[in-house]
């Protein structure tokens, strides 16, 4: 069965079961006067008298729910003078139809004999008629007030369906604008690297400059599986960080000290892809660049109220001698892939550091990948 069948069978039973509660409402209306003042009841004639007369109206329906389609009540001013005219067509068709059906099982509401049919036609239309009026007015405000309720679910419906897009569209928006930020941050360290490497192959260190192509091969493997991520866990960002460092530690030999601690509670925390390496490369090239003696860099990872600190210091120069060169492309972009991914909760500081270099300490909420994919908040 098709889902029009469906809706039809669905409108037949509702239009005959209201119509049957329309007739029980007559009968007890009728009934109860009866009662109260103890007169006979004549239940065979109000029960079979009032459904037939209200079945007829049932078989109506179907015209009377048309013309409310065709002629919108609500809509126009002018189509309530169509449905007025109307309304008296139907009284007067629903009266003819009804007389023979009371003649024929005996019920005419009238003294013996029974009348003939033009005669009993023309008695029911002389009380009848108004009810007949006042039954169609009822099919067309019902039919009415359907209509509105059904229209504004629709507007609902579609106004949810803006708004999931517009949501979407703005997801995709800002993931396009995340995923611009992170690649401005890869060509940015790799022709770096490929600048070192060109660098050592001109001063004729080959066995350095071999060393650096192989950690870079390692490096872009481990970025290009990730390339597609905007947040991975802490233990995969130092991994690729300790990559990243061990090229820089073949270009400055025993000048540049690392020290990196995370502890293992923390490794399954996320933290936005590549978000050390614009800082530490930072402290490489105006710590170390700009010293002569060896410089120690140290990345830390703690727990602080209920949030994630990632922490980067150098031992060099400091804020003095490199300003404003410290703040370029890589903290710029970290700043803004910060508060794109995690807004008011992220925030990224530079200052000076404890008698020399400089500290940049991050602040991320606490969160972890659930077995499920999902991310849930850290305790």
């Amino acid at each position: 069965m098709t889902e029009r069948w469906r809706q039809r069978i669905r409108l037949t039973v509702g239009v005959w079961l209201g119509w049957t509660a329309a007739g029980l409402f007559y009968i007890i209306q009728d009934t109860v006067p009866r009662l109260y003042r103890g007169g006979a009841m004549p239940w065979r004639y109000v029960f079979v008298g009032w459904m037939t007369g209200m079945y007829v109206c049932a078989a109506l329906t179907p015209v009377v729910l048309w013309l409310s389609k065709r002629w919108p009540v609500e809509r126009r001013l002018g189509n309530a003078a169509v449905h007025l005219a109307c309304s008296v067509l139907f009284s007067l068709a629903a009266t003819t139809l009804e007389v023979p059906f009371l003649l024929l099982l005996g019920v005419f509401p009238a003294r013996p004999p029974q009348p003939s049919l033009g005669a009993g036609i023309r008695i029911m239309l002389s009380f009848g008629i108004q009810g007949g009026v006042i039954r169609y007015w009822v099919v067309i405000a019902l039919q009415a007030v359907y209509r509105a309720q059904k229209n504004a679910k629709t507007r609902e419906r579609e106004a949810f369906e803006l708004k999931m897009q517009a949501s979407e569209l703005a997801r995709q928006l800002a993931t396009a604008q995340l995923n611009s930020l992170k690649m401005q941050l890869q060509p940015h360290f790799l022709f770096n690297t490929l600048g070192a490497i060109m660098v050592l192959i001109q001063q004729q260190r080959t066995t350095q400059a071999e060393a650096m192509v192989e950690r870079l091969g390692d490096l872009l493997r481990l970025t290009l599986e990730d390339v597609e991520a905007q947040e991975v866990p802490l233990w995969r960002e130092l991994e690729f960080l300790r990559l990243y460092l061990a090229i820089e530690q073949v270009r400055f030999e025993d000048r540049l000290r690392v020290r990196i601690a995370a502890p293992a509670d923390l490794a399954e925390v996320l933290v936005p892809h590549m978000v050390l390496q614009p800082i530490v490369e930072n402290a490489v090239r105006h710590g170390l660049g700009q010293s002569e003696e060896a410089v120690t860099i140290e990345v830390e990872a703690a727990r602080a109220r209920g949030a994630l600190m990632l922490m980067v210091r150098d031992d060099g120069p400091g804020l003095a001698a490199s300003r404003p060169a410290r703040a370029g492309i890589g903290l710029a972009n970290t700043r803004n892939r910060l508060e794109r991914l995690y807004g008011q909760e992220a925030h990224l500081a530079m200052e000076p550091g404890m008698g020399r270099g400089v500290r940049v300490v991050i602040r991320l909420p606490l969160r972890v990948a659930s077995c499920t994919g999902s991310l849930a908040e850290g305790a």
